[in-house]
């Protein structure tokens, strides 16, 4: 969910070279990443639909994106400059997400109002401010709402992997800031982020074989091994070696890796698949991680060709503001519209999720990104104030449910 970062020049099939509006000149945007992007939205979206699986692990891909390419790109800044502007950095963060989360979650609160049962808009309104905090993960842990037995009841439940990267985003560059000056700066940066992978799987092992997988599969620590591992990926001592592959080497073993990560989205079996906590998850980011590192070196391929294709491209430039639309929408479309269920509905909704994704990114992603006359500037402060009173209003003056209301068969009403 951010820019590439520089990468080996490839040919044009794989890359877009014109940059868009307010890239920096001369960064080439890798194609194929945004298509693994695509493919990890499509699965995220497919399990909770009810159709695949092992779905989920598109989030920990989600992860291991981030982690790469927010290294690269503060690498990147040290090297050149000698420092992190962390201030810049840290707006650009909240740039990129936060306004299309303040509209997603203004407008949930205001459909779970209008068309929700009382139980989930009730719920809602509790979470909200732990999701606008960006700690909704902890909240949930704290009242072990599983992500895999009781997400249904709570209309933000997703928000958990966007306050775990927002977490590591307000740490990780301080990391990177102190350990990644001078000539050895990648290397110690490379052998601080695999220590902290290794340290975060063991945190996960350690916590995994409860009853309750809450605190092991939402938790900062536990997860923190997939954005390290794409950390690990951005840095030189792993991308060097990785250039020299031989560009057919590197296109097979890519091949190969998605290949591998698809299977695993459709044979595992959800929270109870066997080793998923004991060193699955860690094996499906370090696969991912690899992928990541050897498309970045050859992204011309035969299968980087295929990822930067239009089609997973597309969704994944969509992919932020689908994922942020997919579940509220799952979650308040009734259980038969017009007649229809099962996969029709499914359809339904993922179209439904979208047309709003589309309209997020058209009408207050890409503005804000960048630089609209309304986004920058005064207007931008003023328009940032006025959508932050906005949201607290709609929570502050939106009715809280009777205790009990609308809890009668609460799981028939809301799965998905």
């Amino acid at each position: 969910m951010a820019h590439s970062p520089p990468a080996p020049t490839a040919p044009a099939p794989a890359m877009h070279r014109r940059p868009r509006p307010g890239r920096a000149p001369g960064r080439a945007h890798l194609a194929p990443l945004d298509g693994l992007r695509g493919l990890a939205v499509a699965a995220v979206l497919l399990f909770h639909a009810g159709y695949l699986g092992g779905g989920f692990l598109g989030v920990d891909l989600f992860f291991v994106l981030s982690g790469f390419l927010i290294t690269g790109l503060l690498l990147g800044e040290v090297q050149r400059r000698g420092r992190i502007a962390l201030p810049a950095f840290w707006g650009r963060r909240a740039r990129r997400l936060l306004p299309a989360l303040a509209a997603m979650g203004t407008a949930a609160l205001l459909l779970a109002w209008a068309a929700g049962p009382p139980s989930l808009l009730g719920f809602a309104l509790d979470d909200a401010p732990w999701a606008a905090a960006q700690v909704v993960n902890w909240h949930f842990i704290a009242e072990q709402v599983g992500y895999f037995n009781a997400s249904d009841t709570r209309l933000f439940s997703h928000l958990w992997s966007i306050g775990v990267e927002w977490q590591f985003y307000l740490v990780w560059p301080l990391v990177v800031a102190v350990a990644g000056r001078g000539r050895g700066g990648p290397r110690r940066v490379a052998l601080l982020a695999g220590a902290g992978a290794l340290g975060s799987l063991w945190l996960m092992v350690q916590l995994g074989g409860t009853v309750d997988t809450t605190r092991a599969y939402e938790g900062t620590d536990t997860r923190a091994f997939a954005l390290l591992l794409g950390a690990v990926a951005a840095t030189a001592p792993v991308r060097r070696p990785a250039d020299r592959v031989p560009r057919p080497v590197a296109d097979g073993v890519c091949a190969l890796l998605v290949c591998g990560l698809a299977a695993s989205w459709v044979l595992t079996g959800g929270q109870n698949a066997p080793g998923l906590f004991r060193g699955g998850l860690f094996a499906h980011s370090l696969a991912a991680a690899v992928l990541i590192a050897l498309l970045a070196a050859a992204p011309g391929g035969h299968t980087g060709r295929a990822l930067g294709s239009a089609v997973p491209r597309r969704l994944g430039e969509l992919s932020y503001s689908l994922y942020l639309w997919h579940w509220p929408v799952f979650l308040l479309l009734p259980q038969k519209v017009f007649g229809i269920g099962g996969w029709a509905r499914a359809v339904l909704a993922i179209g439904l999720s979208l047309v709003a994704a589309v309209l997020s990114k058209l009408l207050v992603e890409d503005p804000v990104r960048f630089g609209a006359r309304w986004a920058t500037g005064r207007r931008g402060l003023a328009a940032l104030l006025a959508a932050a009173v906005v949201a607290a209003g709609v929570w502050a003056a939106i009715p809280r449910p009777h205790p009990g209301a609308g809890t009668v068969d609460v799981q028939r009403l809301m799965s998905p």
